[in-house]
C-alpha cells in the first residue's frame, strides 16, 4: 500500500496488478521510492515535496510482480542515484537478474547539462533505468545499435521522458506492463493510482516544459 507523507491524506488501497496468457515480457516500473535519512526518519527535503504517495522498501519488494511476468522477461527500473542498492534488492525479489543500465541525462534546450538537479553531495543531472533479466531473453535486433542513453529536457517533477517508451519498444517484446504509471499510454497496460489520470500530476514549472533540445541556443 502506498502511504502518503500527511497525516491527512488516506493511504491509496491495493489494486491487483493486471495480468495477460503467459505473462508480460516487459515490465517498466518508476517506483514512488521513500528516502530516508540515517536516523529512519523521512528525508526533510522530501516531506517537503509532498507530491505523491510513496512506498517503503518493503512494501515494494513485496509486489507479486514475479506471479504476473513470463517466464522470459525484461525488466525496466527507475532507480533514483541515492538508492541503487536498493533498486538492486526489488529487481532481485521481482525474479530478475540485473545485467545493464540506461542512463537518463537530462538537458538544458541548448544541450547542456540541466544543473537545477538536487543531491547531498553532487547535484544530479542524470537518473538510471536498471535493466534486468528473468530466464533467458536477448534484446531485440534493434538494441545491437542502441546507446543506452536517453538524453530530454525535464517535465513535471519525478515525470520520466516519454522517449523512453519508444526506446523500450524498440529493444524488448511485448505485451508491455507500466507499474506506477502516471498516465496510460498506447499499446501497454498501465498500473498505478495515476494511470487512468487525464493528464499527469504536478505542477509545471518555467523551464520544466520539455521540449527540443537545440545547440544552436548556446551560440544565438
Amino acid at each position: 500500500m502506498a502511504s502518503p507523507l500527511r497525516a491527512d491524506v488516506a493511504p491509496t488501497p491495493f489494486v491487483p496488478l493486471p495480468t495477460v496468457d503467459g505473462g508480460f515480457q516487459t515490465v517498466m516500473a518508476d517506483p514512488p521510492w521513500r528516502f530516508t535519512n540515517r536516523t529512519g526518519k523521512v528525508a526533510p527535503e522530501h516531506r517537503r515535496l509532498d507530491r505523491y504517495d510513496t512506498m517503503d522498501l518493503e512494501a515494494i519488494k513485496a509486489l507479486p510482480v514475479a506471479d504476473h511476468v513470463a517466464a522470459n522477461a525484461h525488466l525496466y527500473l527507475w532507480v533514483p542515484n541515492a538508492l541503487l542498492p536498493e533498486g538492486l534488492e526489488v529487481m532481485k525479489a521481482w525474479g530478475f537478474r540485473y545485467v545493464s543500465n540506461v542512463v537518463w541525462a537530462k538537458r538544458r534546450a541548448d544541450g547542456g547539462p540541466d544543473g537545477r538537479g538536487v543531491g547531498f553531495y553532487f547535484r544530479n543531472v542524470t537518473e538510471l533505468i536498471l535493466f534486468g533479466v528473468r530466464g533467458r531473453m536477448r534484446t531485440l535486433p534493434h538494441a545491437r545499435s542502441q546507446v543506452n542513453m536517453i538524453e530530454t529536457r525535464k517535465r513535471e517533477h519525478s515525470r520520466k521522458p516519454d522517449e523512453q517508451y519508444a526506446f523500450i519498444e524498440a529493444c524488448s517484446p511485448g505485451p508491455y506492463l507500466e507499474l506506477f504509471a502516471r498516465q496510460a499510454q498506447p499499446g501497454w497496460h498501465a498500473w498505478g493510482n495515476e494511470a487512468d489520470a487525464p493528464e499527469v500530476r504536478g505542477k509545471v514549472h518555467p523551464g520544466y516544459r520539455g521540449g527540443e533540445i537545440n545547440p544552436s541556443y548556446a551560440t544565438a
